[in-house]
């Protein structure tokens, strides 16, 4: 199978586990588009074009929010796409403020092919928060998962200087957009 047949899979593996979620953006958007953005940042901003990577970024949600098993992933993708997809994924038996101090604690020991899946992961969700934000999350919340998700992205620096370089963007316009004045914005 060539590279293009074998992202093609790993696409319609997503979309097929995905099938029915919705993200929790305002627009209630197709779940499936997510990781389909996530790759396609690497890939176009990040320049990065090694399959197991754009493969594990397609599928670094199926464990966490499908039900799917990282043994079915090396079954079905390998053992270089299902370690990338572990090192990304939530252990979802934990609450949710342990999951976030690991998501901190443990992004410099990622791969690169990890931090750069966690830092588009990042550069997608804080597009969505300031702009299509959950229709519940108040402004404040709002606010704490950006902080939270600049916590996590300094721990993969050093991974590819173009996702890092717009996520910093991203950044700066999403506390813009929240109405943080310019000497409360994080500097990286």
């Amino acid at each position: 199978m060539t590279e293009i047949g074998e992202l093609l899979r790993a696409i319609l593996f997503s979309a097929h586990k995905h099938r029915g979620q919705r993200r929790k953006d305002e627009d209630a958007s197709p779940y499936i588009n997510h990781p389909i953005e996530v790759a396609e940042l690497i890939a176009n901003v990040g320049g990065v074009s090694d399959l197991p990577t754009l493969m594990a970024a397609i599928l670094h949600d199926t464990v966490e929010d499908t039900g799917s098993t990282f043994a079915e992933l090396e079954e079905t993708f390998g053992r270089e796409v299902r370690l990338l997809v572990e090192e990304v994924t939530d252990d979802k038996s934990l609450p949710k403020e342990v999951r976030k101090q690991l998501q901190i604690d443990h992004a410099q020991a990622l791969s690169s092919g990890a931090k750069q899946i966690k830092i588009a992961d990042k550069i997608c969700n804080i597009h969505d928060v300031a702009h299509t934000p959950p229709p519940q999350w108040p402004l404040e919340r709002r606010r704490e998962y950006l902080q939270w998700a600049a916590k996590v992205v300094d721990g993969c620096r050093g991974s590819n200087s173009s996702l890092e370089h717009y996520f910093d963007e991203e950044l700066r316009e999403a506390w813009s957009k929240l109405g943080s004045s310019r000497e409360t914005i994080p500097t990286p």
